[in-house]
């Protein structure tokens, strides 16, 4: 099935609006295996419901909306009344800045993404010269849209691809400052060669074309293992421990390290090793089967 858009509305700077629907960047279905809360007596799935302390459990159209402005006191906010403060500049992804790539410190990315894409033939051209200028100049864009009821502060970023990402930023105020850990931070003498020789090691382990497909959830595969022979009636047979690691002198570990690493990529061919994706099907099939 088709993605579906989960806004739409355009990107806006200076007197240039792009007209634009933004699709959500995760994978359904790709968060790992979801288990489910059971009674220890029976196995029942433990439900959970709204309920009013007065006149007990509740439908969804007894609810509403309210801020508690004192203790116990509470104003009601009707949907109705929200969509009236909204105006039409709440359906723009306002530009503020057109910024160099990497500006944005990382620690603000937030980690949720939306694929951009321009909204019918309108917009076309102007989506085009955008993504080409902001990509020849290497620049990103920094701008605040309305998304789920909340002014967000994003950075728009022309992938090679031809299109836009959008990333949620966290404000400053929501990240804390690196100040409040210098305390912690070592400071001591650094051994010359321990120094060149960990950077040996970060050259034989260095990539220069990084392909992130290559590592896979190794947990939710061991997880959809267990749940299958579980099915199946299967005895579960616990891994071997691995040997904790050892503490060891600096530059023999450092050295071990690079012997390993060296060993590692000949025998690859001088290419990372691959790891294989788990397959989710078999997941898939088990939660079907304990429903039906």
């Amino acid at each position: 099935m088709a993605s579906r858009s989960v806004w739409k509305g355009f990107i806006r700077f200076s007197l240039v609006s792009v007209p634009v629907k933004a699709y959500t960047a995760a994978a359904s279905g790709g968060g790992g295996i979801s288990l489910n809360q059971l009674h220890k007596e029976c196995n029942t799935r433990v439900q959970y419901k709204k309920v009013c302390p007065t006149h007990g459990e509740l439908t969804s159209d007894q609810i509403v909306s309210g801020y508690e402005f004192s203790k116990g006191q509470y104003v009601v906010i009707d949907t109705d009344e929200l969509e009236k403060l909204r105006s039409e500049s709440d359906r723009a992804i306002s530009i503020g800045a057109f910024v160099k790539t990497g500006a944005i410190d990382p620690r603000y990315l937030t980690g949720k993404n939306h694929y951009l894409l321009p909204d019918g033939p309108v917009g076309m051209r102007s989506y085009a010269v955008m993504h080409r200028a902001m990509a020849e100049t290497d620049r990103c864009a920094f701008a605040q849209v309305v998304m789920h009821g909340k002014e967000q502060i994003v950075l728009l970023r022309p992938m090679p691809e031809g299109m836009f990402v959008m990333s949620q930023l966290a404000y400053e105020s929501e990240v804390k400052k690196p100040a409040e850990f210098t305390d912690e931070v070592p400071r001591t003498e650094i051994d010359p060669n321990e120094l060149k020789l960990a950077r040996t090691l970060m050259d034989s382990l260095a990539e220069d074309e990084f392909d992130l497909s290559a590592y896979a959830d190794k947990y939710t595969a061991n997880l959809t293992k267990l749940i299958e022979a579980k099915i199946a009636g299967k005895e579960i047979v616990a891994p071997a421990n691995e040997e904790a690691p050892q503490v060891i002198n600096l530059m023999e570990a450092l050295e071990r390290s690079l012997a390993e690493a060296k060993a590692k990529k000949a025998r690859s061919g001088g290419k990372p090793a691959k790891l294989v994706a788990p397959s989710t099907a078999g997941a898939a099939k088990a939660r079907k089967r304990t429903t039906s």
